[in-house]
């Protein structure tokens, strides 16, 4: 769906005739969060959003990724995989798997990690374990109480913060602000922006911690597109985000289009972007996340650029230092001191 505009505006006449709808919803999700969940038996990470759409999960992910390997550690990630028809277990496959069998971030994230597809994630946590993953890495999941997580990491867009501050479906709130920071250990803000300034504040009052990060362009998908005017477009979260950062990296963009969150382009929505791009003799570029849903069509045209970016941290040793503590807490709570 695409998100709706007043989400993001101060309140309104729609957020206000939808609040009771929000109150049920948040006390029912609210209730589920105090939810114990079940041991994996090994440390699990979850990174999350308070709210619907997108922040930058899935580069976070990635970020961490490379991290808990430096720690001499195994991650598996551990997916919904949202969009996709497989129910799972199933470990992704890119060789065989299209983003129709199991989402679009899963496919992106395999180039780079082992990721488990389960809706159960009891069983995507037994599949995880058979592949030797020391640590699971949740992609989402932080309101759902299935699993015991041992550290809980936010995104927030700081450019964005959290909007009107309603629960769904008055604003974008997954549920109460409050019941979600009770349960939150770390707090990831991405950009420079001052929005989401007053959680980290909050935060800050049970001394939870917060990381600043910023996403970079790779090198390679830099290089393709400086010096070339483009036709952006995105189906993600939050696509005008991505056309920001495009035009902060010294990219011509000169035009965008901007599709609902994890949109399935049609034949004639390919067509049509092809031939405006040609027609104004535009490169097409779009986010790695999309391109893994066009990845394989046949009617996709060749030299459409995926604008690749990472996640860095302002203060890597402080999220170096906070990763360890809750490995070395998770294990003792387990096992005991050895």
């Amino acid at each position: 769906m695409r998100e709706p505009a007043f989400w993001y505006r101060p309140r309104s006449p729609q957020s206000y005739v939808l609040c009771p709808l929000g109150a049920l919803y948040g006390a029912v999700t609210a209730w589920r969060m105090l939810r114990n969940g079940v041991d994996a038996g090994i440390p699990v990470i979850c990174v999350g959003n308070y709210h619907v759409g997108g922040a930058g999960k899935t580069p976070t992910v990635l970020a961490l990724t490379g991290l808990l390997r430096e720690l001499g550690e195994t991650p598996v990630v551990l997916s919904r995989g949202y969009g996709g028809r497989l129910k799972g277990p199933v470990m992704v496959d890119r060789a065989r798997h299209t983003a129709s069998d199991i989402g679009d971030e899963p496919l992106m994230m395999a180039r780079d990690v082992p990721v488990a597809v389960a809706r159960d994630r009891l069983g995507g946590v037994a599949l995880a374990k058979s592949q030797g993953a020391t640590v699971i890495l949740m992609d989402d999941g932080f309101q759902n109480p299935g699993l015991l997580k041992d550290a809980s990491l936010i995104v927030i867009d700081s450019e964005r913060g959290l909007g009107n501050g309603q629960v769904f479906p008055a604003g974008p709130l997954r549920a109460p602000l409050q019941a979600q920071l009770a349960r939150t250990d770390a707090l990831v803000l991405i950009g420079d922006g001052r929005a989401a300034n007053d959680v980290a504040a909050e935060l800050a009052k049970r001394d939870k911690p917060e990381l600043r990060a910023r996403l970079k362009p790779v090198a390679a998908s830099l290089a393709q597109l400086l010096g070339k005017r483009v036709l952006a477009f995105a189906g993600i979260g939050d696509p005008e985000r991505f056309f920001r950062s495009l035009r902060a990296s010294g990219i011509e963009v000169a035009r965008t289009r901007a599709f609902a969150d994890h949109h399935v382009f049609s034949q004639d929505e390919i067509a049509a972007l092809a031939a405006e791009a040609q027609r104004e003799q535009l490169t097409l570029v779009t986010t790695e996340k999309d391109l893994a849903r066009l990845r394989g069509r046949a009617d996709v045209p060749d030299g459409i650029v995926p604008f690749a970016v990472q996640l860095e941290f302002d203060e890597p040793a402080k999220l170096r230092q906070l990763i360890s503590d809750h490995l070395y807490k998770a294990r003792e709570r387990r096992f005991g001191r050895r």
